[in-house]
């Protein structure tokens, strides 16, 4: 085919997609809400990111869908008009480390709120004072709640109704189990408060320490497979140039066979991530009514 033919060719094709694309968007009717894309178009399309990640995963996906037309026009294959796209899409996300069960990161944050509030508590504060008091030394990872539950003890709620809604903005077994201390605190009014969080912020910090050893752990497996992801599409780079060797993929037995393999392949991949993803821990404090 010739050249120009073909890159006009994969233009009018994109083009044609990206209208479509466009043109299967509700358009809303009165001011009614409207439906939007399909979600497994929206998210192709990267609808539930923020706008700069969207536009790159929109672009990327044009660009894939011009490196599968190119492709098939190399070397025959319909199938690539599929791959390159989920490759483009897929792969990165296949590569990218998982999100982990246990936010180490806000356990650590949680441990050091908790061991301020033991300092405060010692020289004879209030619960209530002492959350108001270790606004300014919060961590920042939890910041927000407890600037949340501040702001809900300065508007007067009850001390447990803000405690329980903290829980619930904290979201987290261990953030519950402060949580419960404190309701229980401010229940009792008992001058061992103090010690008590103190050897609560112990058991935290020794949780975040096994925890960091679990999420090391996990992390060679991953690094294992994103090695053999790259190594193994860097051979199939330089298989699909050896047009002699691929040849017997050309044909539509072996358009099936090649698309058997891949998704074989994907499926291990997806396996050994989700080996890697542990569970969080259940909380056990019920969610809060609204007040």
């Amino acid at each position: 085919m010739n050249p120009v033919l073909a890159a006009l060719s994969a233009i009018g094709v994109i083009g044609g997609l990206l209208v479509a694309v466009e043109g299967s968007r509700p358009v809303p009717v009165d001011g009614r809400p409207v439906r939007g894309h399909p979600r497994w178009l929206a998210a192709l399309l990267g609808e539930n990111l923020p706008p700069d990640r969207r536009r790159r995963r929109q672009l990327a996906l044009a660009v894939s869908v011009v490196m599968g037309l190119v492709l098939w026009l190399f070397t025959g294959w319909v199938l690539a008009l599929v791959i390159a796209p989920i490759a483009v899409i897929g792969v990165p996300a296949l590569l990218r480390p998982p999100a982990s069960a246990t936010d180490v990161a806000k356990l650590g944050a949680i441990e050091q709120w908790t061991r301020g509030m033991s300092g405060v508590l010692t020289v004879g504060s209030g619960i209530e004072h002492a959350v108001i008091a270790s606004r300014g030394s919060t961590p920042d990872r939890i910041r927000p709640q407890v600037s949340t539950l501040v702001a809900r003890l300065s508007a007067r709620w009850p001390t447990e109704a803000a405690l329980r809604a903290f829980a619930d903005d904290l979201d987290d077994a261990t953030g519950d189990l402060v949580a419960a201390t404190l309701i229980l605190g401010s229940h009792r009014r008992g001058p061992g408060l103090a010690a008590i969080l103190d050897d609560l912020a112990a058991t935290v910090a020794d949780e975040v320490r096994i925890r960091r050893t679990i999420e090391a752990d996990r992390a060679k497996p991953r690094t294992t497979a994103r090695w053999v992801t790259i190594i193994t599409l860097s051979a199939l780079g330089l298989l699909v140039l050896n047009t002699s060797y691929m040849a017997p993929y050309s044909s539509v037995l072996g358009q099936l066979l090649l698309a058997v393999l891949l998704t074989a392949y994907v499926g291990c991949l997806l396996w050994m991530r989700r080996m890697t993803v542990g569970q969080p821990t259940p909380r056990f404090l019920p969610t809060a009514t609204p007040r």
